[in-house]
């Protein structure tokens, strides 16, 4: 009884909430005060607002003079590399002349936060016209923060994306309340990254500002990728950008009912302090490397390709509006056709395996061809995951990606040596950087004088970001299950595509319900075989042994029994709820010293590989419980997880 009346107050706070926009009395009295606050001079009069030159737009600008409508050339760099991800942004921002628009998922307040966000109301300071769009639950959760960006400089605009009864944040009742009222429009979120300068080159992928993205957070990091393309498809974000902007769902600053109340109240303008960066070392090696020509050149030019056509899809706002809008899935349709027309082989990369109906479809087809594409796909294990409660649906139906799609599945390890290698690289410690009196550009507190890898993990750093919690927000609510082993841990957060050595893609669409349905999705496809080569290396390294257990058929130690326990649990897994037997069909492998890696499909595979349990190096916890329960009774969610 008492639920039921809890249930209902959420109802009717909720209803209240949802009537209560601002005035428009009380707009003009925000942007009025705002208009007024001091120090919103730029700081620069030439043309260019004083930019500095940078090879990478240098390189975009050139593929745009080359190109013509019929023969597009377009300059495309692959970012697996967290610091180069990094360093290309602070370059870009700062030889930026005319605009910069950036859309992100997350935006947190940790050191990649702050860097990112004082380098960019250093560009607006100087007169480029900076706009940032930000998904509103789970980016600048603090007002005073808000206040600041909205009074910092006339050129820098920043909206949140589908905010919560007009708010700018979303407090645990307004959260419940959400959930219980409006369920459908607060599950639908903004899902794409982009950053866009000069409408010539952009950068998006899987990476959003928070540390983990960037190998900076001691604890927990994400194996996440980008791409980097300077030419005519730049259009082509700027026009998606431009849509999303002028959405009715993306919202100014002074429209959002809090943020508006402490304007009004305080019309007194905020300063914008300077940041305080809990490991500064790190931040100045990654100025300083932004405007060493010979830094980019040797980790981001040298690895660039001249190539023809390349494709921006971003899903349309509207699929916000009715998910079941046909033009709107504009990028999620692109993907499922070229994964449907594959004939030889399908690389998939995805944290999360838990496919969509018409996902199922197409593999299971895919699968009944004569001879099958080979189908390959990296993703999480539970000892690597932040995210078991999707996980456990990917292991609910493991049969079903064996037997019926034939995928060959390699789940991370949660500390993969590849991960850790590039942990490495992308740190520092103090006294491995040494500042100099000179300093560098728009304040940063260092030189050249850079050590680029710490040699051991003596220089360990605090983690400074925020847990993801439900659906990835920045919350303290879904931290990973715990291990047996000790040390740094790492998850897979890259969703990239490769098929039949021909296309590639590499984006934010996660290849589950959520992506296909829910979220709006982009991502860049590549039509060159050279790309898509160094894609595929790339995501194969992460399933090589070092890095990966292998899924593979359980091999039943009593024969009669072994077949009788797998009928069951056929049966089991095909009910919604209840799917309680525990000795499902799979199981984790690893490789035996001294064997070659080989598909699980190989007859020679059970000489080679040992099984290492279902739930390798985890801790048991109340998350393996979990775990097994969602198994048992979360079929009918895994559209919202």
């Amino acid at each position: 009884m008492r639920l039921r009346w809890c249930a209902l107050l959420l109802v009717t706070c909720a209803a209240l909430l949802q009537g209560c926009a601002v005035s428009r009395v009380h707009i003009r009295q925000a942007n009025a005060i705002v208009a007024a606050s001091p120090d919103r001079q730029t700081d620069c009069s030439q043309a260019d607002h004083c930019a500095l030159p940078s090879p990478l737009l240098q390189a975009a600008d050139k593929s745009i003079a080359d190109s013509t409508p019929q023969h597009p050339v377009n300059t495309v760099t692959l970012l697996d590399d967290s610091q180069a991800a990094l360093v290309a942004r602070i370059s870009l921002i700062r030889a930026a002349r005319r605009s910069i628009d950036v859309q992100t998922y997350i935006w947190d307040e940790d050191d990649i936060g702050q860097l990112v966000l004082n380098e960019l109301v250093q560009a607006a300071r100087r007169g480029v016209h900076v706009r940032i769009l930000a998904d509103q639950l789970f980016s600048f959760d603090d007002l005073g923060l808000l206040d600041r960006l909205a009074r910092v400089s006339p050129n820098l605009q920043v909206k949140l994306y589908n905010p919560t009864f007009h708010d700018a944040q979303t407090p645990p009742l307004e959260f419940a309340a959400g959930l219980m009222c409006c369920f459908m429009k607060f599950n639908q979120r903004m899902h794409n990254k982009l950053l866009l300068v000069d409408d010539a080159i952009g950068i998006t992928g899987g990476r959003n500002y928070q540390d983990r993205y960037f190998n900076w957070d001691d604890n927990f990091d994400y194996v996440d990728r980008e791409v980097m393309v300077g030419g005519p498809t730049a259009k082509e974000m700027a026009a998606s950008f431009k849509l999303f902007w002028h959405h009715k769902r993306s919202v100014a600053l002074t429209h959002l009912r809090d943020l508006n109340r402490r304007i009004r109240e305080d019309a007194s303008a905020p300063t914008w302090p300077a940041p305080h960066y809990a490991r500064p070392a790190r931040v100045a090696r990654a100025q300083a490397e932004a405007e060493d020509p010979d830094w980019l050149e040797l980790h981001l030019i040298d690895n660039s390709l001249r190539t023809g056509k390349v494709d921006y899809f971003s899903d349309l706002p509207a699929k916000t509006d009715d998910p079941h809008k046909r033009s709107a899935h504009i990028f999620t349709a692109h993907l499922m056709r070229m994964v449907a027309d594959a004939k030889h082989e399908v690389i998939l990369q995805t944290p999360y395996l838990v496919m969509s109906k018409h996902a199922r479809k197409i593999f299971e087809r895919l699968h009944k061809d004569v001879p099958p594409p080979r189908i390959i796909v990296s993703t999480n294990s539970l000892a690597s995951t932040d995210a078991f409660a999707v996980y456990a649906l990917s292991f609910k139906h493991r049969k079903r990606y064996l037997t019926k799609f034939g995928f060959e599945i390699h789940e991370l390890k949660p500390h993969a040596d590849s991960a850790a290698e590039a942990y490495e690289q992308a740190n520092v410690r103090d006294e491995d950087f040494a500042p100099t009196d000179h300093g560098t550009h728009r304040g940063s507190a260092a030189g050249k004088n850079v050590k680029l890898d710490a040699e051991d993990d003596r220089g360990h750093f605090a983690g400074t970001a925020r847990r993801p919690g439900l659906f990835g927000s920045n919350g303290r609510r879904n931290r990973p299950a715990p291990l047996q082993s000790t040390g740094r841990r790492f998850a897979l957060h890259a969703k990239s595509l490769v098929v039949d050595d021909r296309f590639a893609m590499v984006g934010s669409h996660n290849f589950d319900p959520r992506s296909d349905h829910y979220n709006t999705e982009a991502g860049v496809i590549v039509y060159d075989p050279r790309f898509a080569t160094e894609l595929r290396n790339s995501i194969l390294r992460d399933t090589q042994p070092e890095n990966a257990w292998v899924i593979g058929a359980r091999r039943p130690t009593v024969p009669v029994l072994g077949g009788i326990s797998q009928l069951i649990g056929d049966v089991s897994e095909k009910l919604p709820l209840f799917d309680l037997w525990p000795f499902r069909y799979a199981t984790s492998y690893d490789l035996k010293p001294g064997c070659t890696p080989m598909s699980p499909f190989d007859p020679a595979f059970y000489s080679c590989y040992k099984p290492v349990g279902d739930f390798p190096d985890v801790a048991l916890s109340p998350k393996s419980v979990i775990t097994r329960l969602i198994t048992a009774f979360g079929a009918g969610v895994k559209g919202i997880l």
